[in-house]
């Protein structure tokens, strides 16, 4: 269990302080938090609440939405980025996950896009690494590729990560959003190989596909993701860092906190934790 972590967006209805403290609870190492959590706790309690449980961060949900044409909207972008670096410096995580962004309202130009994103990362990265925190790109599963990120494979990821330094841009592997990949082996091979993996996060894909998209994500062993197969493909690149519960779903969000970190870890030690030493 000494590297599993709460993505506290999978407990939604708790505070962060709440958590933190489940986490605690239930013998956790680690949380993953999201900006939203620590602005309502306040920065500096946030970061005092998880030192003083003995709990490391694993991640600081969110940065990105970076693909703005137009120059307010940039200058929006880079100016919440630059925050949530300094967020994640006092937090103490060294990365930001980036959900790069969607196609920007009457935009069909995904090129464009995605050549926007490659512009806006130059300009962070000098400033994430001054403050030793990584840009963690994240691809998200093709559904969302319009409205929440242009960039939906790890190859796709790691093209744009390749002209910075792997200590100041890197990738999450996220089973909901990469198992269906058929080359998804070697885009982990390939980010292994480039030190790029800075988080590794797990939770399955629910059919049927929820109402709302966003919300199809599921417990390790109630949908279709393969964890033994990703997780040895993870484990084979040398990857030692957390592994990230992260899950939004209705009913899950409904459920006991206490009760959702128990099965949470359950299912961790049944369908991930024997597959992460595997080479």
């Amino acid at each position: 269990m000494d590297r599993l972590s709460l993505n506290i967006a999978t407990t939604k209805k708790w505070t962060l302080r709440q958590a933190v403290e489940g986490a605690a609870r239930a013998g956790l190492p680690a949380v993953g938090l999201w900006r939203d959590r620590v602005a309502e706790e306040g920065l500096a309690s946030s970061a005092k609440l998880v030192r003083d449980a003995g709990l490391r961060v694993s991640s600081l949900c969110r940065g990105g939405f970076l693909t703005a044409s137009d120059e307010t909207g940039v200058r929006a972008a880079l100016e919440d980025n630059r925050a949530a670096i300094v967020e994640a410096e006092a937090l103490g995580t060294d990365a930001l996950i980036l959900v790069v962004g969607g196609l920007p309202e009457g935009d069909r130009d995904l090129a464009g896009a995605r050549a926007r994103v490659a512009d806006r990362l130059a300009d962070l990265a000098p400033f994430a690494r001054d403050h030793g925190v990584r840009l963690v790109l994240e691809p998200l599963h093709p559904m969302y590729c319009a409205d929440r990120a242009v960039v939906s494979t790890l190859e796709q990821a790691l093209d744009l990560a390749a002209p910075h330094p792997a200590e100041e841009v890197a990738v999450v592997v996220d089973t909901f959003h990469v198992f269906w990949d058929p080359v998804l082996a070697g885009g982990i091979a390939r980010a292994g190989r480039e030190n790029r993996i800075a988080s590794y996060q797990v939770c399955d894909f629910n059919l049927p596909i929820a109402r709302d998209a966003l919300l199809s994500r599921g417990m390790m062993g109630d949908g279709v993701v393969d964890f033994a197969a990703v997780t040895r493909m993870v484990a084979a690149t040398g990857y030692s860092g957390d592994v990230e519960v992260e899950i939004f779903n209705a009913e899950i969000w409904d459920s006991p906190g206490d009760q959702v970190v128990a099965t949470m870890s359950d299912r961790y030690r049944e369908l991930v934790l024997p597959h992460l030493h595997s080479t």
